[in-house]
């Protein structure tokens, strides 16, 4: 998957995310954590986790497309296992076991890894590479899993799909009471002949991007460290 066509595409966020890390820049260099611009990744998250729990279905194991099916109906099909599981009366750490399957079975993880961590990856040694996609998996888990449930009586409507230089864009609205609805497009790839979600974008806010953003401000404010950032993500 070509991420530079991903880049451009974002273009305006970009600029955003520059702005964020000039300021973050100015802050004390001391400052911990790795989530620095708070309110818009909380936003992205909250929104992500909305969509599995708008959604009906069964409870299966998380299911695969192949390239030649339809995309939105892979996306609608993978919402439906997601919201039977956290509805489910399973433990914790079943309903963990279930998100990391399907992040791994669904998700692009090893191309989002690298681009996530963009130039950084390039200095990064094998092992940092290999302990940096575990943790990353984690995070994501983690940080929109905790999200899940604190949403229900919204609505998902799939509104068609494009194709696009990387493969499929599935564009959907999540439809809220007395509200605006909220713009949602997933990005997939297609690999080894199956459908693999590369990003979700939130009103034009991309998760990739967002979480690039992120990591890097850390690195940067630890003198370019990627061990750094990997301290800072066991935490």
């Amino acid at each position: 998957m070509k991420y530079e066509r991903l880049v451009a595409y974002n273009a305006a966020t970009l600029a955003i995310d520059h702005r964020i890390r000039s300021r973050n820049s100015m802050q004390d260099q001391t400052v911990p954590g790795y989530i620095t611009n708070v309110t818009r990744l909380v936003r992205l998250a909250k929104v992500i986790a909305m969509v599995v729990l708008t959604i009906a279905g069964t409870l299966t194991a998380p299911g695969t497309a192949a390239a030649g099916e339809n995309p939105a109906d892979f996306i609608r099909i993978l919402g439906n296992q997601a919201l039977e599981v956290i509805r489910s009366d399973v433990s914790l750490g079943e309903k963990a076991s279930y998100f990391h399957q399907m992040l791994r079975q669904d998700f692009d993880l090893p191309d989002m890894s690298r681009f996530v961590l963009g130039p950084y990856w390039r200095v990064a040694s094998a092992g940092q590479r290999q302990e940096f996609c575990g943790l990353f998996e984690d995070h994501l888990v983690r940080f929109y899993g905790e999200r899940f449930a604190q949403y229900g009586g919204e609505s998902l409507r799939m509104t068609g799909s494009r194709t696009d230089p990387d493969g499929v864009i599935v564009t959907s609205q999540i439809l809220r009471p007395q509200a605006p609805p909220i713009e949602l497009d997933w990005r997939l790839g297609v690999s080894d002949g199956r459908y693999k979600i590369t990003d979700v974008t939130v009103d034009g806010v991309s998760m990739v991007l967002t979480q690039r953003s992120e990591f890097a401000s850390v690195i940067e404010r630890n003198g370019g460290q990627v061990a750094a950032l990997l301290a800072t993500m066991r935490e």
